[in-house]
Order: C-alpha cells, then structure tokens, then sequence
C-alpha cells in the first residue's frame, strides 16, 4: 500500500501565509492519495502547537521540530561547509533523524518535499518516486537582493546564496523524478538556469479558496476612519513586502493625497518591523499587525495595492483580493503569473506617478471599481480552484485520484 513522506519547512496549519496556503492545499490533496506522513518544521512552539492539533488526527504519523538556527550561526556555517545559508537556517539533527528512521522501516513508497530547505532530508538512496516543489526559484531572489543592494558585506552574502543556491537547485532537481514551481515563468527560468527540460520542471500553479474568500459572507465590521482607503496584506517582516509599502507610503500615498485629500492606506499583516511601524507617522498611513481575519480589511478596501519591486511566483494576497471582489493596482512584478486581463481584472502599472493615477481612478470612480472587482472574483472562480490546481499530483506520483 502507498505511503507518502511529506516534508515541508513550517508545519501547513494555520494556512494564514503564503507559503503555508500552498503546503496545506497540497496535504490535502496528498492525504486523498494515500496515507500521509508528515516531518515538518516550525518558527516557534505556537506555531507548532497549533499544527499538531490540526493534523495529528489527519496523518498517518507527524513529526515537527520547532527551527533554531540564528543567521548569523547559519551565515557562519554555510560559509564554513559551502552550503547555502537557506539550508543551514532549517537544517534540524532531530527531523533528519526523524526521517531516516521512518524511511528504515519501510512502508514509505513515495516522498513529497516542499521548498527547497526541505531537499537536505531526502535520504541519498530511495527507490520511490521523489516529487520536488521548489515554489520559487529562490536562487533568483538572492540574485536580484544582490543587484539592488550594492552595501558590505549584504551584497556578498546575497551574491554568494545566489550562486551556491543555484547550483544546490539544479542538484537537487536532476536527482529528484519531478521538479514543481508556481507559475509558468517560474518554471521556465529554472529551465533556463538549470538546462532541465520540460519533462523534469512542471508548473503546479496555486489557487484560491473562493468559498471563504467570498465577498457575499458577513464580516465583523473594522473601524477604518473616513476616506477612501488602499490595503496592502502580507508578511510585514519579509523584506519584499518592507520595500513594497515604504514605496507607497513615502512616494505613492502623497501623490493620490494631491487628488484624495484623506486617502488612506493600511498595512495589514503579521510581524510589522520597526521600520513598517514608523510609517505610521505619515499622514493616512496605519500598520495593524497581525489580524484574526484578513477578509474585513479587504472587504473594507477601495483598492488593493501590491506595488512590489520584487516578487517571484503567484501573489497569494492577490488572489485573495480578486475573490474578495477587490479592484487591484499591481506592480508588473506582482502580476506576474496570474492569469488575468491588465485593465479587465485588475490595474497593472510601474512607477510611482502610474500606481498613483491607477489608484485614484478607483477612487474616483466606484462604478469602474465594482466592475473591475466583480471580473476578478469571476476570473478566480473560473480559473483556481484548489482542486483543480493539486490535480496534477496524483498523475505525476503514479497514483490513482
């Protein structure tokens, strides 16, 4: 009988970010293939416990260790071994054990890795099938943190993870029997990076939850103030969404204010650093933290903002704005990979001067906006259902839906 090994780098419950919406989505879909076993990591012990609530009952066994590598040790480590700092940051003696131990007794036929951190536990001699998903091309991250911060020593250590992360990448990928990424351009740059063909790097795009993410549900009200109001969700210590919202409330913000004199704009999303926080000096801004529910701020939204320099794969809190019915302004780097019409389903635009009138238009405008809004819920009903979504994985494990 088939068991599979799923290993992924934080435990999947709850599914309240990015990564951990994917890696739910794909337990699912694995958990209806066959009985599942689950090594995974945690950032902290409530993170942890509140996975093991979820799932225990849910797997056929669950292991998770709670991660303690400080960057510095990792940076220290890597450096040291030659291997890439990523890893060295979720890199457990107790998991590893863990696993070898499970795959000695046998009854594992095929293993599932989630996020390439996760590819230092798969053990160097398995007969079953190896399905790898790499998400995003991280290497690819490193690469272009290192073209946009010339600064000592960063630079370096950006340059170096892009290097020694790549060739690791590329590594891993030619041992395992299938390599998934997010989105269609992912996959092709890996492709290009890797010289890996089609039938090795496959695409398995993410979908959204249109029946909680509906904007027909009853939501507790927030308390927002008055003015038109642009949100922006996310993980507020991850240095892409930081850039991301210190753009638009030093230079964006102020250039709609010229149109809206009390537009607003809140920050809403767990682990805000010190410099989020101090956005909230500026006129109309507001950082929340971290909320129960993100749904009453995106409900709440005359716009959804994601004027992100940097993004790889698909934005997850895009997709949840487009269920919600939310009229969006995206960067051209946040679109990227989702299938969706510029100007039908959403505004794209680059440049602070062209996010600023996209965000004014639906200001001023609420009847462009409930359209635009209403062909983006239809767009992600149409087109990402999870299930849909995780399909291919049965196809690519060799095992029966």
């Amino acid at each position: 009988m088939a068991e599979i090994l799923f290993l992924v780098h934080r435990a999947p419950w709850p599914p309240d970010r990015g990564d951990r919406i994917r890696s739910w989505h794909m337990f699912e879909a694995l958990a209806k293939l066959a009985p599942v076993h689950v090594a995974a990591l945690a950032d902290n012990q409530a993170d942890a416990a509140l996975a093991r609530e979820k799932m225990t009952p849910l797997c056929k066994s669950l292991a998770i260790e709670v991660r303690k590598a400080s960057r510095p040790l990792a940076l220290a480590q890597a450096v040291l071994t030659g291997d890439p700092v990523s890893n060295r940051l979720f890199r457990s003696a107790a998991l590893a054990r863990h696993v070898d131990a499970l795959i000695g007794q046998g009854g594992i036929s095929h293993i599932v890795a989630f996020s390439g951190q996760m590819a230092q536990y798969l053990p160097a001699c398995f007969d079953g099938p190896v399905l790898m998903d790499f998400v995003d091309v991280d290497s690819a991250k490193f690469a272009t943190y290192a073209e946009q911060d010339k600064r000592q020593p960063l630079h370096w250590v950006h340059k170096r993870e892009a290097r020694v992360l790549a060739a690791y990448e590329a590594d891993v990928a030619r041992r395992a029997d299938a390599s998934l990424f997010v989105s269609d351009a992912e996959a092709a740059l890996f492709r290009s990076q890797s010289g890996l063909g089609a039938d090795k790097v496959r695409a398995v795009g993410n979908g959204i939850d249109t029946d909680r993410f509906d904007p027909a549900i009853p939501l507790e009200r927030v308390e927002t103030g008055e003015g038109p109001l642009a949100v922006f969700t996310g993980q507020m210590d991850y240095r892409p969404n930081i850039d991301a919202v210190r753009w638009f409330a030093n230079d964006i913000l102020p250039l709609v204010r010229k149109r809206q004199l009390r537009a607003r704009f809140a920050i809403v999303g767990r682990a805000p650093t010190e410099e989020v926080r101090a956005l909230e000096a500026l006129p109309g801004v507001t950082a929340t933290g971290e909320v129960a529910d993100v749904r009453p701020w995106l409900a709440a939204a005359d716009a959804v903002v994601a004027p992100l320099l940097l993004a790889r794969g698909v934005q997850n809190k895009l997709l949840e704005a487009m269920a919600m019915a939310r009229p969006v302004v995206a960067s051209a780097a946040a679109a990227t990979g989702i299938d969706a019409v510029p100007g039908e389903h959403l505004f794209v635009a680059d440049g602070a001067e062209a996010i600023a009138d996209a965000v004014c238009t639906l200001f001023d405008d609420r009847n462009v906006a409930a359209k635009m809004g209403q062909a983006a819920r239809a767009q992600m009903i149409a087109r990402y259902g999870w299930d849909a979504r995780m399909a291919p994985l049965g196809e690519l494990l060799g095992l029966p839906a």
